[in-house]
């Protein structure tokens, strides 16, 4: 629960906390722009385009002085996703040079018997570790491991060959993702719900015309992303609260994981609602009518900062074009 870090806001005094929220959301937009037109390929250059723009995202987060390892902790829920998706590239690209001889890899009744035992070993001591991440990738090469050196009352087999163009397409993929989810990452870190919420409805604006509720939709999203977090702070006090009652969610067995999932998402959705109607009257206290024309405390006014912030972005993407089309 602690490793899912959108939504969550760091209270700071750095130039990205104070920069204007309208050109923090359009200077993202361009930033992710930049990051999906270069295209997905096994060469050099697409490869070091992603790192240099990762060298310059990790730059952009120390002078936020915000913890690298905050930022880091928002990959771990998705450290499954980045191993699958790297793993696939190996298996599907078979073009360019083998980076290893082919290796015979078997499916077999004596490897999935060690591969179970050994997941089942896994599970039990993965919480005793604490480099949790190393220790899964350790994982994952003794499974392909197994297959390699018992072929014992083999099923299939097949070769694994590894090219270097499936590790240049895999490690792009790779950065790709990092790159997005650092950068999302620290708009929500730096940016308060409110400033988020006006920053949305500033550059939805033009959407009035054609009778867009630009305001509403601002709202719902602001509020979404900042309720990501208290929920999840809410699920975990519920889960202390019944582990404190005996409840175990990792040695029970799988009928019981169930009952005990349906046991914890009944009480976080009536929480939700109660949440719900607690802000709806709050808001109605204070006066929000949908659809009404509001005022706001703190005018935002677009400084010279603010120019540089989107001329670099706006820079960035033309390098990034530039090295698509050269």
């Amino acid at each position: 629960m602690n490793n899912i870090t959108i939504g969550q806001y760091i209270s700071g005094d750095s130039w990205l906390h104070k920069l204007d929220p309208r050109i923090k959301l359009f200077s993202l937009i361009i930033l992710l722009v930049a990051t999906f037109i270069v295209p997905v390929s096994a060469n050099l250059v697409p490869i070091l385009t992603m790192t240099s723009m990762l060298v310059l995202i990790i730059i952009l987060t120390i002078s936020t002085k915000i913890p690298i390892r905050k930022v880091l902790n928002g990959l771990k829920p998705i450290v499954f996703l980045l191993t699958f998706t790297f793993i696939i590239q190996l298996f599907y690209v078979k073009t360019g040079n083998l980076v290893v001889d082919p290796i015979e890899m078997y499916i077999s009744v004596s490897s999935i018997a060690a591969i179970i035992l050994f997941l089942v070993f896994y599970n039990l001591t993965k919480k005793h570790i604490k480099f949790r991440i190393l220790y899964f990738f350790f994982a994952v090469f003794v499974v392909f491991l197994l297959q390699a050196l018992l072929p014992y009352v083999s099923l299939t087999s097949y070769t694994l060959e590894i090219y270097d163009q499936g590790l240049l397409r895999a490690g792009f993929i790779f950065l790709r993702i990092t790159n997005v989810i650092i950068l999302t990452s620290l708009l929500t870190f730096t940016t308060m719900t409110t400033d988020l919420n006006y920053g949305i409805e500033a550059l939805l604006k033009p959407l009035k015309i054609i009778k867009v509720p630009v305001d509403m939709i601002a709202m719902m999203l602001s509020l979404t992303l900042r309720y990501i977090p208290t929920l999840l702070i809410e699920t975990e006090k519920i889960m202390k609260a019944q582990a404190s009652r005996g409840v175990d969610f990792k040695e029970s067995t799988f009928k019981e994981k169930i009952s005990q999932v349906i046991s914890l998402l009944i009480p976080v959705f009536v929480i939700s609602f109660k949440r719900s109607e607690d802000l709806g009257n709050a808001m109605e206290v204070r006066g929000y009518i949908i659809g009404a024309k509001r005022t706001r405390i703190d005018e935002y006014i677009i400084s010279f900062k603010d120019i540089i912030t989107v001329v670099l972005s706006i820079v960035i993407l033309g390098a990034v074009i530039y090295t698509r089309v050269m």
